[in-house]
Formats: structure tokens, sequence, C-alpha cells
């Protein structure tokens, strides 16, 4: 078993006209609750990057808050959503004697019979599933084994999932995972004439610089 990461936070007052400068000056606000009463803490803005990039939402880490060690999941992330700028994060301090809840992510393994006949490939239509557990048995993902598709007609249901000893999915055991996708056989039969100009589909997304406040 691997040492969990360790992200050092500073107990903080809960003033709302602090927190631009708090950001300003290389910090992230953030609050841990679960165990104990709701506490308001500050971390280095860098340092909690490099901690989110090992532990993500689906490890556990140790919350150094002054001294004070928690076990913590990470629940909530809030970015600004130009800049990619850490705008707060939530922690949930865990009990590693209570079951709790989490969303994992489906990942697709092996190859359908399909597949190696030239037939299409399934694809997943669901990305996730909720799934209860103790934290020591805690998983990042749960896999979904397309070797189990023998023909085009198979589908894989949340029912089909085998998770790990210890790990209970929540899910509705009778929703669909994946369905099959037809590989195209050849050029579809076109009329004798084309249209004036192609159609131009344009994809576009923006957000407004909004101000956030803790």
């Amino acid at each position: 078993m691997t040492d969990r990461v360790t992200i050092a936070a500073e107990p903080r007052a809960q003033l709302r006209k602090q927190t631009k400068k708090l950001r300003r000056d290389g910090y992230v606000p953030g609050v841990v609750y679960g165990q104990r009463e709701a506490l308001h803490v500050q971390m280095s803005a860098n340092e909690l990057r490099r901690a989110l990039r090992k532990v993500g939402t689906t490890h556990l880490a140790d919350l150094d808050v002054a001294g004070d060690l928690r076990t913590v999941l990470v629940r909530e992330i809030q970015q600004h959503p130009t800049r990619g700028d850490l705008i707060h994060i939530d922690f949930y301090e865990v009990n590693m004697l209570e079951k709790l809840t989490a969303e994992v992510e489906l990942v697709a393994t092996g190859e359908a019979t399909p597949t190696k006949e030239g037939l299409g490939v399934p694809v997943l239509v669901l990305r996730s599933v909720e799934i209860e557990c103790r934290p020591d048995a805690l998983i990042s993902e749960l896999l979904v084994d397309f070797s189990l598709i023998q023909t085009p007609d198979d589908v894989i249901y949340v029912k089909d999932l085998v998770a790990p000893v210890g790990v209970e999915i929540l899910t509705d055991p009778e929703i669909v995972v994946t369905n099959f996708q037809y590989a195209q056989t050849g050029e579809e039969e076109t009329d004798d004439y084309a249209p004036a100009a192609d159609a131009v589909e344009v994809i576009g997304r923006g957000k407004k610089d909004d101000e956030f406040d803790d």
C-alpha cells in the first residue's frame, strides 16, 4: 500500500472580503467537513495543484491543518472558467470505519467478438457509477469488459459490472452501459447533384469572467 499524499493547510477566518487578496497571494480557500464541525482553511495554490494531480477525487489524502491530521477526500473543486485557477476546494473528512459513497469512472477493457470480425465497436453510453465502500476499499475506476459482447445485439448492463470485494454498486442495475456501433461498409449512395456549398457546423462556447467570492 502506498503512502497517502499529505496536504498542508492553515485555519482561516471566514471573511469573504479577504478571499480575493488570499488568492492574489497564491493561496486557495477551502472548507473541511464531515466528522467534526466545519473548518475553513487555506492552502498554497501550487502545492495543492501538485497534490490534486495525485489524489483527484477518488484517493484518500491526509490534510495537515497546523498539526491536526485529518483523513479526507476531495469532494468539490471550483476553478475559474477561463483561466483554470483554483478558486475553492471542499474536503470531506472520513471515518475509516464507516462506509462512504463516491462516483467512479467506467473504463473499457477487452475486445468484443464483433470487433474482431470487423463489424463495429461497442461504445460506453454510461460514463460513471455510484459506489459504496469503506474508505480503505475506495477505487478510482471500474472496468467494463467488452469481451462479454459476443454479438452486435449483446448489451452490458450495470448488473454485469464486477466490483472488487468490499465495493457495492448503487447505480440502478438495469441501466445500459454499452451499445453497439456498426462499422460503415461502404460509401452511401448519393444523388447526381450536390449542394452549392458545404454545410459547416460552428461550435463555440464562451463564458464571461465572473468575479468569484468564497
